[in-house]
């Protein structure tokens, strides 16, 4: 049982429902990979104990996620802010916590305002936020909300972003998504001694 009062199913070292994998566990193309993650100042900003340790689980899989997801994050020509507010409301439809609790600070790092995740945690009206910012994140809502996106919304975005990047735009959303859903399924705790940033409604 863990002192943070987790799951008893929940392992120590991976706040989670399946163990840490062992790097020399792992087949020498996802051993970097590894050590990428297992790195403070690496390119992962939750490390092993996150959805990158999770997908190490299956070697073969994380090799081929892992270029695109260093394309979809630093290789789209979409702007952090874009990229983060796509994140950010991906969590908040999912409620995915862990997400959320990784991405706020990144957001607001990246030039989000406050008023703008304000809106995304809370579910508000987004007529008082910056125009862009409301399109990515009305997008979202209907996306995962509505399952459906009015016309207007989708000539709006791809007149904003074009056609290559609002479909990368979504691609981050639906990365996310699988994400989310992939946290949910291991049961992945928040960072011991931190409280949850999303209320979860």
């Amino acid at each position: 049982m863990s002192d943070n009062h987790w799951p008893d199913d929940i392992y120590d070292d991976s706040w989670c429902r399946l163990p840490l994998v062992s790097r020399d566990a792992l087949p020498e193309g996802a051993q970097p990979i590894f050590d990428e993650h297992a790195d403070p100042s690496g390119w992962s900003h939750a490390g092993l104990c996150g959805p990158g340790g999770v997908r190490l689980q299956s070697p073969a899989l994380m090799e081929l996620w892992y270029p695109l997801g260093r394309y979809l994050r630093d290789g789209t020509g979409l702007s952090k802010r874009v990229r983060e507010v796509a994140i950010l409301i991906t969590a908040r439809e999912h409620d995915s916590r862990f997400e959320w609790q990784q991405h706020e600070g990144v957001a607001l790092r990246a030039g989000v305002p406050s008023a703008t995740i304000d809106a995304i945690k809370h579910r508000t009206a987004l007529d008082a936020i910056d125009p862009e910012d409301a399109l990515v994140v009305q997008l979202g809502r209907e996306i995962y909300g509505q399952r459906a996106v009015g016309s207007d919304v989708f000539a709006a975005a791809k007149d904003t972003f074009g056609s290559a990047g609002l479909i990368d735009l979504v691609s981050i959303m639906g990365t996310y998504a699988a994400t989310a859903a992939m946290l949910t399924l291991v049961d992945m705790q928040l960072p011991p001694g931190e409280e949850p940033l999303l209320p979860v409604s």
